[in-house]
């Protein structure tokens, strides 16, 4: 069976280099004898494979010594928890709402101590990034906390928010590793594995060491604490072995594919080609200010509901799938992550246009 364009925004597209090396060592990886899924998490082999996952990911980041690399579980829902449980001292943290997840952050902060919104792109459905150069940030706030890339809307901080002084948190979910980044920027980020790097199932969070300290909010349950995890190598309980190691073959793909700058290129290039598509179309347009633009998640929509559900259904049958976009916005979503080849986004644009010249009045 051929395979499709997956256009999902997560669970996402996979190298198939990839998934065949993955398939070639099911059964037996190097000769162990058995799948890395019925393998000890405490194996000296497992640990292997943990310690150059990790290395390799220090490597494309350029992540310095002085910030740990946790790989943990409960994906980003269990993070917007845990950030106000660890570094919410003063009982005060910043939120930029740009989107549905980082409002779920911000509600969910609201409950251990004071979560300030000091910027929001909601009156526009979360069509835009707000100015950040000059925001009210709360004096006692502990950290400002943003969603770098918002998966649902298509919209990207291309430029840093200016903090004032105070440590920068990031979801970086649907961004990571698609190009570089100044890890000394933030004071921790993080992101779900499910969209541009690995299966379903894990987040890595990249944290500065000395922000991790035994000094929780009271109440705080042992395994949400960030030391636990540290002092354990990630390996507090049973981790999530068999994405770990997915996540160490892309790794080692991004390393072959020439690295975070590559990819950027790659991605700059697959993006602008739909996007000069949807500037130009007559019957499909982009849903997000330009300057704001994702190069990872373009929503688009016809401006007809029944329009946009027959594209959809037909995009599928020609084996271009999961183009439908988030139940809470509708339209249309491609989702063009590192893994997505040119080849699939030159598809999508062709057809496209054919249903633009077959639709359009």
């Amino acid at each position: 069976m051929k395979r499709v364009y997956n256009f999902s925004a997560g669970p996402a597209v996979l190298p198939e280099e990839v998934l065949k090396e993955a398939a070639a060592e099911m059964l037996d990886y190097q000769g162990t004898g058995m799948s890395v899924m019925e393998m000890s998490h405490r194996s000296k082999t497992f640990e292997g494979i943990l310690n150059e996952a990790e290395q390799d990911l220090r490597d494309l980041m350029g992540i310095p010594d002085s910030y740990k690399v946790l790989f943990l579980q409960g994906g980003a829902h269990l993070q917007f928890a845990m950030i106000p449980m660890n570094l919410m001292k003063n009982r005060s943290a910043d939120y930029i709402v740009t989107g549905q997840w980082a409002k779920k952050a911000y509600n969910e902060a609201a409950i251990y101590g004071k979560a300030n919104k000091i910027a929001s792109s909601e009156d526009e459905t979360f069509s835009y990034i707000p100015d950040c150069s000059d925001l009210p940030v709360s004096p006692d706030a502990d950290y400002v906390y943003i969603c770098e890339n918002n998966t649902i809307y298509g919209t990207k901080f291309h430029t840093l928010p200016n903090t004032k002084g105070k440590l920068l948190v990031s979801d970086v979910s649907s961004c990571f590793l698609s190009e570089p980044v100044d890890v000394t920027k933030y004071g921790l980020l993080y992101g779900g594995v499910q969209k541009n790097i690995g299966p379903a199932g894990m987040v890595i969070a990249v944290i500065r060491e000395d922000l991790i300290t035994g000094d929780t909010l009271p109440g705080t349950p042992t395994y949400m604490k960030y030391k636990i995890h540290a002092d354990a190598g990630s390996l507090y309980n049973t981790p999530n072995a068999y994405c770990i190691y997915m996540c160490g073959k892309v790794f080692k793909w991004l390393k072959k594919m020439g690295g975070l700058e590559a990819m950027k290129a790659r991605n700059e290039e697959k993006a602008s080609i739909l996007y000069d598509f949807l500037d130009e179309s007559r019957l499909f347009r982009g849903t997000v200010r330009k300057e704001d633009r994702s190069l990872m998640n373009v929503p688009f929509v016809t401006g007809s509901a029944d329009l946009d559900a027959a594209f959809v259904k037909a995009a599928a049958e020609a084996g271009l799938v999961n183009l439908k976009g988030h139940r809470s916005v509708g339209g249309m979503r491609a989702s063009i992550y590192n893994a997505m080849p040119l080849e699939g986004v030159k598809a999508l644009v062709e057809f496209m246009r054919k249903f633009e010249e077959e639709h359009h009045v």
